[in-house]
């Protein structure tokens, strides 16, 4: 059957914006509107001071209701809000992914990461672009830890997990950038472009950590920005175990995998 949302979502016209916001989503239906509307709030008409935004919620089958709600806001923002849906948790690299092929059929030049449990602030959407579109950068991270330890409501144990977690990916990949794990990111067109999807091995944190390596790599300039990162305070935590051995191993096979590896 098609639906309205199904018809916005194969539209190839160009986009109001230049700028896409790639939000996965698997049970937030405590989180995604209230994410959704603070991220158009601020942005309703293109200036110095706001900044314009689409966004696309890629939702993997969540049986709460996730993608009806959207559905229903995309009545009230039908040219900025758009929908793919797909069928089961598939991972959130594979989200990303797909988003991110969704985006290049059509004319956006910046591509955001951001997650749908307010742990990073539709504000700095702003800031991101801001580096990218005037300070020159391909890359830009939203850093917890590029001035000290900017994270609120984690207990000191996942404080410390994640800060030595992204030392250790720093120190055996040999990466400058503190942050290596961060999940809140804008990448510019040109280096989306660059970057074989088939190439990439890692659907849980992971990928973070092998899409910041590969684009710098590839040479493109990757910057920071400092922002703070809230826990999430509504519904449940995608962390599970495998995710970190993932991450823990995943960082090793990088290695080795690209060791004999020339980019150009």
């Amino acid at each position: 059957m098609v639906t309205f949302a199904n018809l916005l979502l194969k539209q190839k016209k160009k986009p109001l914006s230049d700028s896409i916001v790639l939000i996965p989503t698997y049970n937030e239906i405590e989180n995604v509107e209230a994410i959704i509307r603070k991220t158009f709030s601020f942005s309703d008409e293109p200036s110095e001071v706001g900044k314009y935004f689409e966004i696309l919620i890629i939702d993997d089958g969540s049986p709460d209701g996730t993608a009806e709600a959207v559905k229903k806001l995309q009545e009230e923002f039908p040219a900025r809000l758009h929908l793919m849906q797909r069928q089961g948790k598939q991972g959130l690299g594979t989200a990303y992914i797909a988003g991110f092929k969704w985006g290049l059929e059509r004319e956006y030049e910046y591509f955001f990461e951001m997650d749908a449990d307010f742990s990073h602030n539709p504000k700095d959407l702003i800031r991101l672009h801001a580096a990218c579109h005037k300070e020159g950068g391909d890359v830009a991270i939203g850093s917890r830890y590029i001035k000290g330890v900017n994270v609120v409501n984690w207990p000191m144990s996942r404080v410390l997990l994640s800060y030595f977690a992204s030392r250790y990916v720093r120190i055996i990949l040999r990466i400058p950038f503190q942050d290596t794990t961060a999940g809140f990111m804008c990448y510019h067109r040109k280096v989306l472009k660059r970057m074989n999807f088939k190439s990439i091995k890692f659907v849980g944190y992971a990928f973070q950590i092998e899409m910041k390596y590969i684009a710098y790599k590839l040479g493109f300039k990757v910057t920071e920005i400092p922002v703070i990162f809230t826990d999430r305070a509504r519904g449940n935590s995608k962390m599970s175990n495998n995710i970190i051995r993932e991450a823990v191993f995943g960082v090793l096979q990088l290695k080795m995998r690209n060791l004999l590896k020339r980019y150009k």
